[in-house]
């Protein structure tokens, strides 16, 4: 593979600056009827007590290359933690990140450089990282169950780093990162901690590394996205850091509109496309439409004019009308009339991947709902786990541990937390901006597009490209044009942003055409958004 590693370097820096049962975190905190380890699972999870020792700052550094686009790219990668202070600079946390840097460049400090996370909350970045950004990939099974050991680690031929620096960041309680001194996980599990301790390890890497000057691009994944929009205002703010651009990979950003399930109809109306695409991929409808973007748009229409309608009128829909929406539903999606009869017309995503198998005796995956694995309980009306998690999850573990360990020689005696298991624990009061000075009060459903909208407004030239997945049962597509179409934003503003679509799930870029796109697609983006 061509494979190099010259040097390896503890380093010291300034002090301004394990793996666990559960694979829980990789997306938005999940659906929260299921109880096993996997990504349905919730975090629910008893947390490991997190060690407060305050530690030195820490790094291992080595030389590598790797060939993307059929150029031989030079980097030097960066393995280990940051001390980052808070507002009264006292040393609250060991920060852990990757840092992958272009070597032989002109001009390096001014080169663009890409922070990015994963969501959960409580995941680390492993699935970004050695899913699709990283130099280096761990090869799975697409919509299918990987082999068990020995996985393939893989030179990332779509790798960003030729047009980018990366720095894949664990918040804390994931990965390495941990609070230290007085500091206690309450002072980070929630999203207003989350989103000021991100922005604080963001401002200490740039001010530490003198990357100032270089155009920057924040890129989040799954709820990873409402740490974004609120990362994205948090630094203009607080910090005064202008970002050129910002990535949402298959978003969460509002927990109204996202979460079905609650007694709120918003989400039903806005997940019934993507049941209609999990049923037209394992081919579970009557007379399958032929084109699976032009049926998408045929069941938008009908969730927006029909479905919403019907749902709020609640006790007031008639009989006849219940009927012919019924009958929609269950045409669209491959379930029975009989089944969103009983349910009120309110089929949960959970439910849906239950029922829509049940004949074949399989679950639907939730991340990826091309996936679909053994149904363990034929009676069952929840998901128990995810197909995806089961068929992915432990190739990314042991591949990424090995890699850490062996290539970048970092960690070996610490435990890296794949996810944190902190969900339960999460405080989600949000602050969002208010138009005066008063400082407004934190609502207890979050939502971070008005952040963004703000960071957006105050800096107009941010660019924003949004990647969403077809296949995607935990951020689904219209639940995501919906947070964006919301946006308060003027017209001119709304040029800046795009859509990019593809046919996979929430980690689009396991779907080998996907993964091509995806590049393409970001690649794009980094240079226009760099761009003067």
């Amino acid at each position: 593979m061509g494979r190099t590693m010259l040097a390896v370097t503890m380093l010291d820096r300034s002090p301004l600056i394990g793996l666990v049962a559960s694979l829980t975190a990789l997306s938005v905190f999940t659906c929260p009827v299921a109880t096993d380890a996997s990504e349905g699972s919730g975090g629910m999870a008893d947390t490991p007590a997190l060690e407060t020792t305050a530690v030195e700052p820490m790094a291992s550094v080595t030389q590598h290359e790797v060939t993307i686009g059929g150029e031989r790219v030079a980097y030097e990668a960066t393995a280990g933690y940051l001390i980052v202070d808070d507002a009264e600079e006292n040393p609250v946390a060991q920060f852990g990140y990757t840092a992958y840097v272009r070597t032989g460049v002109d001009a390096a400090a001014s080169r663009p450089i890409m922070f990015a996370f994963n969501g959960g909350p409580g995941s680390s970045s492993i699935w970004l990282h050695l899913g699709v950004l990283g130099p280096r990939r761990v090869e799975v099974a697409d919509a299918d169950f990987t082999l068990p050991p020995p996985y393939e680690l893989v030179d990332n031929d779509q790798s960003i780093l030729d047009v980018s620096d990366l720095v894949m960041i664990d918040p804390v309680g994931t990965g390495y990162s941990r609070p230290i001194g007085d500091a206690s996980g309450e002072d980070f599990w929630g999203v207003d901690q989350d989103i000021d301790s991100v922005s604080r390890f963001i401002k200490a890497y740039v001010t530490e590394n003198g990357r100032w000057g270089s155009p920057k691009i924040l890129l989040g994944e799954s709820y990873g996205g409402m740490r974004a929009g609120g990362v994205a205002w948090n630094l203009l703010l607080q910090h005064g850091m202008a970002l050129n651009g910002v990535v949402l990979v298959s978003p969460f950003m509002s927990f109204v509109s996202g979460f079905d399930g609650t007694g709120i109809d918003l989400p039903h109306v806005l997940y019934l496309p993507t049941l209609a695409a999990t049923a037209w991929y394992h081919e579970a409808l009557e007379d399958r439409p032929a084109d699976l973007v032009a049926f998408l748009e045929e069941v938008k229409a009908f969730a927006y004019d029909a479905y919403a309608p019907a749902l709020l009128k609640g006790s007031r829909l008639g009989a006849e009308e219940r009927a012919a929406v019924l009958a929609k539903l269950a045409h669209y999606t491959g379930v029975s009339v009989s089944y969103w009869d009983r349910a009120n017309l309110r089929v949960t995503h959970g439910q849906f991947v239950k029922e829509l198998l049940r004949g074949r005796k399989q679950t639907t995956g939730r991340i990826d709902s091309r996936f679909a694995g053994r149904s363990f309980n034929l009676l069952g009306e929840q998901m128990s786990y995810d197909p995806f998690m089961a068929a992915v999850g432990a190739a990314f573990t042991a591949t990424f541990l090995d890699y850490y360990h062996q290539e970048l020689g970092f960690g070996r005696d610490r435990e890296y937390r794949v996810s944190g298991g902190i969900w339960g624990q999460w405080d989600w009061g949000h602050a969002t901006p208010d138009q005066g000075f008063s400082g407004p009060a934190k609502l207890p459903f979050p939502n971070t597009t008005p952040d963004l909208a703000r960071a957006m407004g105050h800096n107009p030239h941010m660019k924003l490209l949004v990647q969403q997945g077809y296949y995607d049962l935990a951020t689904p597509q219209v639940a995501t044009e919906y947070a964006i179409e919301h946006m308060d934003l003027l017209p001119e503003q709304r040029e800046n942003i795009e859509i990019t679509y593809y046919e996979a799930g929430h980690m689009m870029y396991l779907h080998p055409p996907s993964l091509i796109q995806y590049k393409d697609d970001l690649a794009r983006f980094v240079r226009a958004a760099s761009a003067r």
